[in-house]
């Protein structure tokens, strides 16, 4: 099994909240930096997003991906790599758990593949400039109060 990188932060408002602003991917570029376009492709019976494409640009890294996205509950989602120009295989996962007083303590995880080759030290590390840039962009989106 590849290894994954992950971190967490705890987040000023309830669990609901926060996967709200997760959920919402067409306002993904207002918030994540890397993020320039985000579609939905298809949604569950639930109205939850099952497929999305996004189109990245991570200064010298740029792709247009989809992704498929399994909602486990209502404080987990996962998803896999669909298509990519850049990408082997990214698996992520926000996970949710409240932290008492009204707050959120979200982990993200993800493993990614890249078709280039590239020093395993070398892709952890830009896995957590991904994951700690993610987690600190949806603390001050949620926070803000969307």
């Amino acid at each position: 099994m590849a290894e994954h990188t992950s971190s967490s932060i705890e987040i000023e408002a309830a669990p609901a909240d926060v996967m709200a602003v997760i959920a919402d991917f067409a306002r993904y570029p207002d918030w994540t930096g890397e993020v320039k376009e985000a579609e939905v492709l298809e949604t569950d019976g639930l109205g939850r997003a099952e497929q999305v494409r996004l189109v990245m640009d991570a200064g010298a890294i740029k792709d247009d991906q989809t992704l498929a996205y399994t909602w486990t509950g209502e404080h987990e989602v996962s998803w896999t790599l669909v298509k990519s120009q850049m990408l082997r295989s990214l698996d992520g996962s926000y996970l949710l758990k409240p932290a008492g007083a009204g707050a959120t303590e979200v982990t993200y995880r993800l493993t990614v593949d890249v078709k280039i080759p590239m020093l395993g030290m070398i892709k952890r590390k830009a896995e957590k400039v991904i994951i700690d840039r993610a987690l600190a962009g949806l603390k001050k989106r949620v926070e803000s109060g969307r």
